[in-house]
């Protein structure tokens, strides 16, 4: 395939190295240096972009590429207020959107065990639940967009919950997320019930970017030649 990155930090990087091992060409790389060549013309012969970058930019990025039949892998979080008018476009205009908070095949096999372990602690409402999320200190977001998404498939999941508080501490009706940022930490995610009796804890913590990267990649395969809006339960077909 005909890649396009779009954000070349250090995800956008580790993504084009794994895309060149899986035999796939880079043909064009966007940065904060050439956002200019991101048009129709540059993107011509553009089979799928994968697009890393932030907030700001994540929608009109989308929207060029869109506009150019090139369809887009997204990792970008902070953006999700306008996550159902992309999927209504992409739904309107036959465009081909991918897009995960986390594209770590372990992160996602974690939330389908978050999503099992919600369902049966809905039966037990002594028991609290708490997230815990740490990530590098050049984390721009937080919480984390894991870290919402895993809080929201235990709202889906779980009566007693209907919110989500950024503090430490628990609300009856309210699920705490505490945000830490140290150090160069790819990511850990930690979900915790506890009662006065005992507490159970399941946790994902990565160890590189490599796993986040290999995904995007996979996606991008996976896209190519799809029309719609998918994620990685579309791609990995996990579901209990």
């Amino acid at each position: 395939m005909n890649i396009a990155l779009i954000g070349h930090g250090k995800m956008g990087r580790e993504i084009g190295k794994i895309a060149l091992e899986r035999h796939h060409s880079i043909v064009l790389i966007i940065d904060e240096n050439n956002k200019h060549d991101l048009n129709s013309q540059m993107l011509k012969n553009i089979d799928v972009a994968i697009e890393f970058t932030n907030p700001e930019s994540a929608f009109g990025n989308y929207m060029t590429c869109f506009e150019s039949g090139v369809p887009v892998v997204s990792g970008t979080t902070g953006w999700l207020s306008k996550f159902d008018e992309v999927c209504q476009i992409c739904k309107n205009n036959n465009f081909s959107f991918f897009y995960a908070p986390n594209f770590s095949i372990g992160v996602n096999i974690f939330f389908e065990i978050n999503r099992h372990l919600a369902k049966i602690m809905d039966k037990f409402d002594d028991y609290d639940v708490k997230i815990k999320e740490i990530h590098h200190t050049a984390k721009l977001d937080a919480p984390s967009g894991t870290a919402i998404r895993i809080a929201d498939d235990i709202i889906a999941e779980m009566n007693r919950k209907n919110a989500i508080s950024e503090s430490s501490q628990s609300l009856p009706d309210a699920i705490a997320i505490e945000s830490i940022r140290e150090g160069t930490v790819p990511g850990t995610h930690i979900v915790k019930y506890e009662n006065d009796i005992d507490e159970i804890e399941i946790s994902h913590a990565a160890k590189n970017r490599r796993g986040f990267a290999m995904g995007a990649v996979l996606a991008a395969e996976f896209l190519k030649d799809k029309k719609g809006v998918y994620g990685m339960q579309d791609l990995l077909k996990l579901n209990f």
